[in-house]
C-alpha cells in the first residue's frame, strides 16, 4: 500500500516560533524518502497558527529539490481562493520542476477567516469549486484553459510550459457533495478522506461516488487515500497521554478554526451539514466534540496503531494513507520521537499491505531520468 507523509506546520500556544516549526518539518520532509515514506503532502492554510500553509506547490518544489523519487501532493489546494489559471500554471510547473511527481488534491474551503482574507464569498464556494475544477482539469490535459460558467469566465489562453503528462490517476478531491459527485466522476478525480467525520457518513459519501462513477464510466472508481493524525509510544499509557494532550489540542485547533460551533453556517449556501454540526455541538458540548474528532485519528502502541490503520483502510476501501505525526503543539522531542517509531515500526507494516495496487501515479516518460539520477 501507498504511505505518504503529510506536514501541517501547526503554530500553537507560543510553544515554538513559526522558524523552528518550519525547521522541523522541513527536517521530516527531507528525510521522507529515506525512511520509506512515498509521497509527502501538505493542507493549504492562511492567516492564523492553525496551520501555516500558504504556497502548497512553493513548499512542495523545494520537497522536489530534497529527493528523487518521492511523489508531491496537495492536502488540498482550495480552488476558490486562487485564480484558475494560476493553479494550473503551478501545478505544470511543479510536474516540470520534480520529474512527473506532481499529485494534485483540490478542496473548496471552510474557514470564515480565510474567505474573508482573500474577499471571497462563502456563499459562492460550491459553484466556484465546480466550476474550477472542471476548468483546471480540462487545462492540465489540454494545455489550454477556456471556460464560460456562472462564476468563472476565461477567454482562451495557452499554458507554458505546457503539460509534462497526464493528471488523470493523481488528482483528488478532499470533500464531495450531491452536486459534486457527478462532475468528480465524470472527471475521473478520486477522493481524499480526511478524518473529521463520522465512519457511517463517510462510508456513505464513498458509496454513492462509486456507484455514480460506474454509471457514468462503465469501470470502478479510483480508490480513496485517507489521511490521519497518529500518536503512537511503546508505552500504552504514553500513548493515551498523547491522545489526551495533542490529538486533543489538534482537535480543539481544528474546531477553533473552522469555527464548528458556529450555528451562522445555516446561513450560508452550501454548507448546511456545519449547521447541523454545530447545533450538535450545542446540545452535547464542545468537549465531548473534542474528544470525538480526538478519537476519529488513531493513537496506540506500533502494533496497535497499525491493526487501526488497516481497519480503517479496509472500511474504506483505500488505496493509499497519509500519515501526519506532528499537530497540537508538540514540543520537538515529542514529533520526533513519534516520527522515528511510526518510520521504524508502523510504516514497514502498513508497506507491506495490499491494496491490489498503487494510486496510479506514474511518473512521466520522458523525464523518468530526472527521479533516477
Amino acid at each position: 500500500m501507498h504511505v505518504g507523509l503529510g506536514l501541517c506546520f501547526q503554530s500553537l500556544d507560543g510553544k515554538m516560533t513559526d522558524a523552528e516549526v518550519y525547521q522541523m518539518e522541513l527536517g521530516f520532509a527531507a528525510r521522507a524518502e529515506g525512511v520509506g515514506y512515498e509521497s509527502v503532502w501538505t493542507p493549504e492554510h492562511h492567516f492564523s497558527d492553525y496551520q501555516m500553509t500558504p504556497d502548497v506547490q512553493q513548499f512542495l518544489a523545494w520537497v522536489a529539490g530534497q529527493t528523487k523519487t518521492i511523489r508531491l501532493g496537495t492536502m488540498v489546494t482550495v480552488l476558490p481562493w486562487h485564480d484558475p489559471v494560476r493553479v494550473a500554471e503551478k501545478f505544470i510547473l511543479l510536474d516540470h520542476l520534480s520529474g512527473g511527481r506532481a499529485i494534485a488534491g483540490f478542496g473548496r474551503g471552510l474557514g470564515r477567516i480565510e474567505f474573508d482574507g482573500f474577499r471571497v464569498a462563502m456563499g459562492e464556494s460550491r459553484t466556484r469549486f465546480v466550476e474550477y475544477t472542471e476548468a483546471i482539469l480540462n487545462g492540465l490535459e489540454s494545455g489550454t484553459m477556456e471556460y464560460e460558467g456562472e462564476l468563472y469566465r476565461q477567454p482562451r489562453v495557452k499554458l507554458r510550459p505546457g503539460p509534462l503528462a497526464s493528471f488523470r490517476g493523481r488528482t483528488f478531491a478532499s470533500a464531495i457533495s450531491p452536486y459534486s459527485i457527478d462532475l468528480m466522476a465524470r472527471l475521473g478525480v478520486g477522493l481524499m478522506v480526511i478524518a473529521q467525520k463520522p465512519w457511517k457518513m463517510v462510508v456513505d459519501d464513498l458509496t454513492a461516488y462509486r456507484r455514480r462513477y460506474l454509471e457514468i464510466n462503465g469501470t470502478e472508481a479510483p480508490k480513496p487515500i485517507f489521511a490521519v493524525f497518529v500518536a503512537v509510544h511503546e508505552d500504552r499509557k504514553e500513548a493515551q497521554r498523547m491522545r489526551e494532550t495533542y490529538l486533543q489540542r489538534y482537535a480543539r485547533s481544528t474546531v477553533e478554526h473552522y469555527e464548528f460551533d458556529n450555528v451562522g453556517f445555516a446561513d450560508i449556501p452550501g454548507y448546511e451539514y456545519y449547521a447541523g454540526l454545530a447545533a450538535n455541538i450545542a446540545k452535547h458540548g464542545l468537549e465531548n466534540f473534542n474528544g470525538f474528532l480526538a478519537d476519529l485519528q488513531v493513537w496506540g502502541t506500533p502494533e496497535e496503531v497499525v491493526d487501526k490503520l488497516l481497519a480503517h483502510v479496509d472500511l474504506l476501501q483505500a488505496g493509499g494513507l497519509l500519515i501526519l505525526p506532528c499537530y497540537g503543539a508538540m514540543p520537538k522531542d515529542v514529533a520526533e520521537a513519534n516520527y522515528d517509531l511510526i518510520a521504524r515500526k508502523v510504516l514497514p507494516a502498513l508497506k507491506a499491505h495490499d491494496v491490489g495496487g498503487d494510486l496510479g501515479v506514474t511518473y512521466a516518460p520522458s523525464v523518468q531520468y530526472a527521479a533516477e539520477e
